[in-house]
């Protein structure tokens, strides 16, 4: 299946099929060297539809969006984050949350996530249909005023309130951490941040590499630090290519056991947006070359004699 979309100079081409294509190669191959410490399974959460599109100067239209994530669905992933309840003056691309969230199609098995900045945004996403959320801090004080214009206590401030609301209205809240894990002075304020969003009562926290620097050790070395305030089958990790580490980082994550046994934890963007274009921007950070692509991870994984293709 190829989804052709042109929105005015943007063209991209949706290569959802290739699940399928690597499937056929895993059959064809039955000799593959076994890697020691991975897990049997493997949870995948899209999240291109928010952290992708949202970085686009072109303003994709709304009824595209939804098409888009339609057709994720009915990839076999089972997490789609759809968008950002932010504002639009912040990050316009996400203007048409509500009419995203209302109007895509939910597919039976598949949950679709939003992210929220603060109690209000929590308030318009519960009121569009959203049946969980997720919140983000970071360990970088700039990082954080950038996106959300508050310093990172005030952040855990509005989270614990937006945390405490979800939780009353029985609705899963995901955390989602930021951070350069190649500088070792942010491993103490990342792993702080990390341990009180778990602490409000987040069911997961994703660690992300936010400009993609972080190397097989600092991956390890974040993981480390993290997992002596958080169990690893609480932690997921978001990793970006900029230097070709992504893949590696994240076959180092996996072998530090995160994820539910016997099911591992991933978040990344997806090959349905990295591949509309040769560079992209993390959102109010330096420009970075190559999120992640979803179909070089799911090529690797198939590969694996011990991997199934069941928790994708």
């Amino acid at each position: 299946m190829v989804l052709l979309f042109r929105v005015g100079c943007l063209k991209y081409e949706c290569l959802l099929g290739y699940h399928f294509f690597f499937l056929f190669l895993c059959l064809a191959f039955q000799e593959v060297s076994q890697l020691s410490g991975l897990p049997e399974y493997v949870k995948i959460v899209e999240v291109g539809p928010r952290d992708g599109l949202q970085n686009e100067k072109v303003i994709i239209p709304t009824d595209i969006k939804i098409e888009f994530i339609n057709q994720l669905s009915q990839t076999g992933l089972s997490v789609i984050e759809v968008t950002s309840f932010v504002s639009s003056k912040w990050v316009p691309q996400m203007a048409d949350h509500t009419e995203v969230m209302r109007g895509i199609h939910k597919y039976p098995g598949v949950r679709y996530p939003v992210l929220i900045p603060n109690l209000q945004g929590f308030h318009h996403a519960v009121a569009a249909g959203a049946t969980e959320i997720a919140v983000f801090g970071a360990a970088s004080e700039s990082f954080i005023k950038k996106n959300i214009n508050c310093s990172i206590e005030e952040s855990m401030r509005r989270f614990e309130e937006v945390i405490s609301s979800a939780r009353h209205m029985d609705i899963p809240v995901r955390g989602v951490g930021f951070s350069s894990f190649s500088f070792s002075y942010q491993q103490f304020a990342f792993q702080q941040v990390s341990k009180r969003l778990y602490a409000m009562g987040c069911y997961e926290i994703s660690l992300g590499d936010t400009i993609g620097v972080g190397t097989p050790g600092s991956m390890k070395m974040m993981l480390e630090s993290v997992m002596k305030e958080i169990p690893p089958g609480a932690l997921a990790v978001h990793c970006h290519d900029t230097y070709g580490q992504a893949l590696a980082n994240i076959l180092t994550a996996l072998q530090q056991g995160l994820g539910p046994s016997p099911c591992s934890n991933l978040v990344f963007i997806t090959i349905l947006y990295s591949c509309i274009c040769d560079c992209i921007n993390i959102a109010f950070t330096t420009s970075i070359d190559n999120y992640y692509k979803q179909i070089f991870l799911v090529y690797v994984f198939l590969f694996l004699p011990f991997f199934d293709l069941v928790c994708i």
